[in-house]
């Protein structure tokens, strides 16, 4: 059974991730009042935003080096504020050239509080000795929609004060779990040396990163151009547009809730394979939907098909890692902005030379190739260590 301090490692962790998912909405869903505030055309808000993931994939590389060190704990309790106040100086920002360096400073501080705070997870994780990632990031997704609500609620009053506001939360959050969060010793396992050398070995992380990157150019299709494929293709009107996302997003968590269970009876590699089946039977239905109500179950199914891929990935990473360096987990998250960028480049680029049925077909065959990634989910850990309870 997990010790009275393992469940305080556990309720911190669950805080972080609350905290990052309320911070990255809070600024995700007000870039169309900061284009407007700045008088941004759509090139430059393009290359505005490619600063977000690109100084992310920095900072996650970096956390990796950091954690190493001194542990995810430090990391998180130095990058989780950084976000907020990242996110409070975006709103107030005046002009372009002072909200560049805040975007930089929130890329770099977002990516290394998401290898951190999955290193966290995967500690949490390893004590526990069941599979409980999903539920971590579960309430990612339920802040995540708690910043949307209050962005639809405050929408009148001025947007620093609407992007302030969540992020005293986010602060108090932080400073709450950073208290009992998993320190650099308890993320080891017990009696694991580390890896021969000092290394992770890249080659059974590849399947971990090469899937993670395939779920994110989903997920930028469907995040950066669900709302223009109900409307150019399916003639959605302003009411029914939304619909699409809310039922993504809906779908990912109803599936989350539950990926602890599938996991820990049907293990990872089966519920990967699964999710990378009906994530593709997702897209060929956006490729084909001939009408609104099926557009929006299609979008639905991809979320449910991807759901499952990134907490998975990080689990898995974990194992290779027995010794609780972060290396493993740093070098998965990467590929989440990776994928991002190029899913937004590849889909984007797919539409304006044919037609954006046809930009849904690249995600598709890459969902296609999660499957056969899915082996790789289960992975024989590098160092057998010794059961803990």
């Amino acid at each position: 059974m997990p010790s009275q301090r393992d469940r305080q490692a556990r309720v911190a962790t669950y805080v972080v991730y609350a905290v990052q998912g309320l911070s990255f909405a809070s600024l995700l869903i007000q870039v169309a009042n900061l284009q407007a505030k700045h008088g941004l055309d759509e090139g430059t808000l393009t290359l505005l935003l490619l600063i977000v993931p690109v100084l992310a994939g920095v900072g996650s590389v970096a956390a990796g080096a950091f954690a190493a060190r001194l542990g995810s704990k430090l990391l998180l309790r130095i990058a989780q504020p950084a976000v907020a106040v990242a996110v409070v100086l975006t709103g107030l920002a005046p002009n372009v050239p002072l909200l560049v360096p805040v975007l930089l400073l929130f890329g770099v501080a977002v990516g290394a509080v998401d290898a951190g705070m999955n290193m966290q997870g995967v500690a949490v994780e390893r004590r526990y000795g069941v599979q409980v990632l999903n539920g971590f990031h579960c309430v990612w997704s339920v802040f995540s929609m708690a910043a949307a609500l209050w962005a639809s609620v405050a929408a009148g009053l001025p947007l620093p004060l609407v992007m302030a506001i969540p992020m005293v939360l986010a602060v108090a959050g932080s400073l709450y779990a950073g208290r009992d969060l998993c320190t650099k010793d308890e993320e080891k396992a017990d009696s694991v040396a580390a890896p021969a050398g000092g290394k992770v070995p890249w080659r059974p992380i590849i399947p971990l990163c090469l899937a993670m990157a395939f779920l994110y150019v989903g997920d930028a299709a469907v995040s950066n151009f669900n709302t223009v494929f109900m409307k150019d293709v399916l003639g959605a009107s302003a009411s029914v547009i939304p619909l699409a996302y809310a039922a993504y997003q809906a779908a990912t968590l109803a599936v989350r809730l539950g990926g602890d269970f599938a996991a820990r009876r049907y293990g990872p590699a089966a519920i990967v394979r699964v999710g990378g089946a009906i994530a593709t039977l997702g897209f060929l239905g956006v490729v084909l939907a001939p009408n609104q109500p099926l557009g929006i179950v299609a979008f639905a199914l991809t979320g449910m098909g991807l759901a499952v891929v990134a907490p998975q990935s990080f689990s898995a990473a974990g194992k290779l890692d027995p010794a609780g360096t972060g290396v493993a987990i740093a070098r998965v998250n990467l590929f989440n902005y990776v994928g991002f960028i190029v899913g937004a480049a590849l889909v984007g680029g797919i539409a304006e030379a044919a037609d954006m049925r046809v930009a849904f077909a690249a995600p598709l065959v890459l969902a296609a190739v999660i499957i056969a990634l899915a082996s790789g989910f289960q992975p024989k850990p590098a160092v057998v260590p010794h059961k803990i309870y």
